[in-house]
């Protein structure tokens, strides 16, 4: 079984060596490495050159943004379990060896959801980590419900059962891909061992105030697709309670403080 991983770099020369060194496997014959960089002017071109032997196949050449750079990247990586990573993250030491043993030991498993924690532009990580709810569509359309691009990897027969990644997200492309998958009959399995670092920091999407509005457009996009396929949605006083409930649920805070950190790479 191969597992294959897409790094899409674009002017964060600062923490794309970090990134790439993150992706290793005990078995490097069993590991697919893919980095697109659609031109970037920081001296990523310059890492990426001093690296070429880690890498599968690079793309480096105009897109349309990181949708389309992880289409072509995902388009050239035939590794039978996928995840991707963006430059300014990063996944823990011993990651994608628990991963690869995952999908071999749970072959009922098309998704896998992991936790993750959250660091600072210095790799600085916070006291708490994230850990995946329970996938209920209902409530991640309404945004009470969350799981981390980090710490999820999939099959590539449940990839190939979508259109990729919607080229019209701005923000929300990974979890639009894992909600296309499950419509299309994906099944998912949980981990609370934080398998990856999920970078914010100012200049990043997730700490940008100006993408917000946008997590409203996507949102709604997916609220339309999940009520053609059945899907009840909430009022939004429903809505309100659902995020005030997820947000005050000692539960989640408890499996996000315990999250299993993976011993230390040999």
């Amino acid at each position: 079984m191969t597992l294959g991983i897409v790094t899409i770099s674009f002017n964060q020369a600062q923490y794309l060596q970090e990134a790439i060194d993150s992706v290793r496997l005990a078995n490097p014959a069993s590991l697919r490495y893919v980095i697109v960089d659609p031109g970037s002017k920081d001296g990523s071109r310059d890492i990426i050159e001093r690296n070429l032997q880690r890498f599968s196949k690079t793309i480096l050449e105009p897109d349309k943004g990181p949708t389309d750079g992880l289409n072509k990247g995902f388009a050239a990586c035939d590794a039978d379990i996928l995840g991707y990573l963006n430059s300014d993250d990063r996944f823990v030491p011993g990651a994608l060896d628990w991963v690869h043993r995952y999908f071999t030991e749970h072959p009922e498993v098309d998704v896998l959801l992991g936790a993750i924690r959250i660091i600072d532009e210095k790799g600085r990580p916070r006291l708490r980590g994230r850990a995946p709810d329970p996938l209920d569509l209902t409530k991640f359309v309404h945004r009470a419900c969350f799981f981390w691009q980090q710490g999820t990897f999939f099959r590539r027969s449940a990839y190939l059962k979508t259109k990729g990644f919607n080229p019209a997200s701005k923000v929300f492309w990974d979890g639009e891909l894992v909600l296309d998958m499950v419509l299309a009959g994906a099944r998912v399995g949980y981990t609370n061992t934080i398998l990856g670092d999920f970078r914010i920091y100012p200049g990043s999407i997730t700490g940008s105030l100006s993408q917000r509005k946008q997590w409203d457009v996507e949102s709604a996009w997916f609220q339309e697709r999940i009520a053609k396929h059945g899907h009840r949605l909430l009022t939004p006083a429903e809505e309100r309670r659902a995020r005030l409930l997820y947000k005050f649920n000692p539960i989640r805070h408890l499996r996000c403080a315990f999250g299993i950190h993976l011993p230390p790479a040999a």
